[in-house]
């Protein structure tokens, strides 16, 4: 089954050339199912080229997907043409009496600040406490899924004294968990941040690392008492992600490493090669499955135990 978008969103003309099964909106009507209703809290700049690494991810399962494009209600976007927000995003005020199956919290390049000094936290925490309420499972990226620890357990952030840039190998430690079905002991994953959760303060706040690094500490983390999952890191990222990064910094005059373990030889000269793109699928399928699995039919009962 396919991915239900907007014939005139960008993503829609992407995937279709990537073979990414995609369906109209009218389309989808016709069929006698529920689609699994998963909503997209982008807080990315580039809110295109973000919504676009999602929807291919969640619309490669065999399952209908009816994704909601979701913004802070006032946060205006610098980086996205207002006609594309206006077009295709709801502010969260709009949407959240509805109830949703999935919700992914982008990251945000905001790692700097402290979570309150965030011109939209208030909100965010307002929407944090409506999954409890409104959404079946919640999947937050990065800073997203460190804002919810913060949020729900006081787990800290960290700054790093060096940032974590590159692909890096991460470990399987939980071969029986659902989200890791079909996953190989390790494998490599883009990592670009600045901060961190430490193992020691995920683990005292109730919650379990599934995938983690010796290197770059937990990357994929569960958290059953708010039925979600966190990842650190970016199985999202398009090949080139990296590259555009640390070209950017490159020429801003910023200080950067090259990326490790993401060029050949480490040769920026050289095109880079992608080697995370099946285990992203594989993570955002289980995702997918599992909520299928556990969630309601009737979206009302969503939220109650």
């Amino acid at each position: 089954m396919p991915i239900t978008l907007p014939r005139d969103l960008p993503a829609f003309d992407v995937l279709s050339d990537e073979g990414v099964m995609v369906m109209g909106e009218d389309d989808a009507t016709r069929q006698d199912i529920r689609p699994l209703r998963i909503g997209l809290l982008n807080l990315m700049p580039m809110k295109i080229a973000t919504e676009t690494q999602f929807a291919r991810l969640i619309g490669a399962t065999p399952l209908q997907i009816e994704l909601t494009l979701i913004r802070m209600t006032e946060h205006q976007s610098k980086n996205t043409p207002a006609a594309h927000m206006s077009a295709f995003y709801e502010s969260f005020q709009d949407v959240k009496a509805q109830r949703f199956d999935g919700l992914i919290i982008t990251g945000s390049p905001i790692e700097h600040l402290p979570f309150e000094k965030v011109t939209y936290w208030d909100e965010l925490r307002e929407v944090m406490d409506w999954t409890q309420t409104n959404v079946h499972s919640t999947f937050g990226i990065c800073w997203g899924g460190m804002a919810m620890a913060w949020h729900f357990h006081g787990v800290e952030k960290h700054i790093l004294s060096a940032k974590h840039f590159g692909c890096f190998r991460v470990r399987n430690e939980d071969p029986s968990s659902p989200y890791l079905r079909g996953f190989s002991d390790d494998c490599v994953i883009p990592v670009s941040r600045w901060t961190e959760l430490r193992r020691a303060d995920v683990e005292a706040a109730g919650m379990r690392v599934l995938l983690g690094s010796a290197e770059t500490g937990p990357c994929l983390i569960e958290d059953r008492s708010t039925r979600s999952l966190t990842i650190m890191n970016h199985f999202e990222y398009d090949s080139d992600t990296l590259r555009l990064e640390y070209e950017r910094d490159v020429g801003n005059g910023t200080p950067i490493n090259v990326p490790g373990n993401y060029y050949p030889d480490d040769d920026p000269s050289r095109p880079p090669l992608n080697r995370w793109r099946s285990h992203g699928h594989l993570l955002y399928g289980n995702w997918i499955n599992q909520i299928y699995q556990t969630t309601p039919y009737d979206l009302g009962l969503i939220g109650r135990d």
